[in-house]
């Protein structure tokens, strides 16, 4: 579906493969996370020189906090810097937000200190009007299809796809044109599965670090198809 006023395109990028990535070059899982993390910001860039209205990217899943403590306080880390990237983010005239589990619900687990970073990346780039970038931590589709689902119950009419969009996380989040999933995996992890439901895939054995406008470019592509 290409973009129009009504619906700016919505590209959102599933960034697989930091830590095989860095395993290749011999290098520990954590560099590998911290390229990714750069490769996010000039991605950003990229996506702003092509006109995506929204790019949404899977920072952090409900399901990664398994991954081994010191791997999870390194990516913490790296989520505070990202949110922190407000001077780069103005320039670019691009918004950031959140979606994941909401920080005041029992299941929540994103820290305190993160929480204060997102609250403030969102506060201060709120005035801009070119891109908007959300970033999906604490985030899993199926946590958030219940939370639709059990709004969507309280209202007078009833569980329908009007009442569950309006129960969304992010009620305003446009339905995405392209997922894109890096790094040899065939599959789309529990990532925006409402919001994705008519989407076109770019499935690439890119991993996250290496993907760059070329790629990005092939994925569009598949809008003109």
């Amino acid at each position: 579906m290409p973009p129009d006023a009504h619906h700016p395109l919505h590209v959102a990028c599933i960034m697989d493969g930091n830590g095989r990535w860095a395993g290749r070059r011999g290098l520990p899982r954590t560099d590998g996370h911290t390229e990714g993390e750069e490769n996010l910001a000039r991605l950003v860039r990229v996506a702003v020189q092509r006109d995506i209205g929204w790019l949404t990217v899977f920072g952090f899943s409900t399901e990664n906090w398994r991954r081994p403590r010191p791997e999870v306080r390194h990516i913490l880390g790296l989520h505070e810097k990202l949110f922190g990237r407000v001077a780069e983010l103005n320039e670019l005239n691009v918004r950031i937000q959140w979606i994941g589990r909401p920080f005041d619900s029992r299941e929540a687990r994103t820290p305190k200190y993160v929480q204060r970073a997102i609250r403030k990346a969102i506060v201060d780039t709120a005035e801009n009007t070119g891109m908007t970038l959300t970033v999906a931590f604490d985030y899993g589709g199926r946590a958030e299809l219940v939370k639709a689902v059990e709004g969507a119950r309280s209202t007078d009419a009833g569980v329908t796809p009007e009442t569950i969009s309006q129960h969304m996380y992010l009620p305003d989040l446009p339905p995405v044109d392209v997922v894109i999933r890096t790094s040899g995996e065939r599959r789309v992890s529990n990532f925006l599965l409402w919001q994705a439901a008519g989407a076109a895939i770019h499935f690439t054995d890119t991993a996250w670090p290496d993907f760059g406008e070329t790629e990005l470019d092939e994925a569009l592509a598949l809008l003109d198809a």
